[in-house]
């Protein structure tokens, strides 16, 4: 194993079990059992580690999926039950390591700065998913009355919720009704 998987490994443990807020560079080098010094030779900050976590140790790359789409390829409407699909679990796996950014508005400032100078974001599976959605739309496989950024929001956004709700209650979450659902106004 790598150092940098190391690292990678401590910090999604660390980031999961304490939220972004409270995983100290200090503890990740302590959990990889390596000096602080060691992580800023592999990731330039907090953040860096947080988007490495993300992209790296989640089984699921919300971001990654919706960028490798085609438009015009395959069947649209299964298509989007695989994305809600996949974001329901990227939410339900992501959200205990961001939920405590909330809590500190400092830190949540300084974060978002750091990722709009990456130019990355919470946005940006949102914005690629409108993207994909308009490109389906100009092939005529969407109602030219949809708006697709609009039918984007709806899909990711009722994703997020069903994933908050799994943390509360046995949720049950059905991506093919929430796709069919919104899938009867796109169509």
């Amino acid at each position: 194993m790598t150092t940098r998987d190391r690292i990678l490994d401590a910090a999604a443990h660390v980031m999961r079990t304490k939220g972004l807020a409270r995983a100290t560079t200090k503890e990740i080098a302590k959990a990889a059992s390596l000096s602080e010094a060691a992580l800023y030779k592999h990731f330039q900050d907090k953040t860096d580690l947080f988007l490495a976590v993300l992209k790296e140790r989640t089984p699921r790359d919300l971001t990654a999926l919706i960028t490798s789409l085609r438009p015009g390829e395959g069947n649209l409407k299964k298509t989007l039950i695989h994305v809600a699909e996949t974001a329901i679990g990227f939410y339900t796996e992501t959200f205990p390591i961001a939920a405590s950014i909330f809590s500190e508005p400092s830190l949540l400032a300084a974060h978002n700065e750091a990722l709009q100078q990456r130019g990355t974001g919470p946005h940006v599976p949102a914005k690629a998913l409108g993207d994909y959605l308009r490109a389906e739309q100009e092939k005529g496989r969407l109602s030219p009355e949809s708006d697709p950024q609009a039918s984007a929001d709806l899909i990711l956004g009722t994703c997020q919720y069903h994933a908050f709700l799994s943390f509360f209650t046995e949720w049950e979450s059905d991506p093919e009704k929430l796709v069919e659902t919104l899938w009867n106004g796109l169509a």
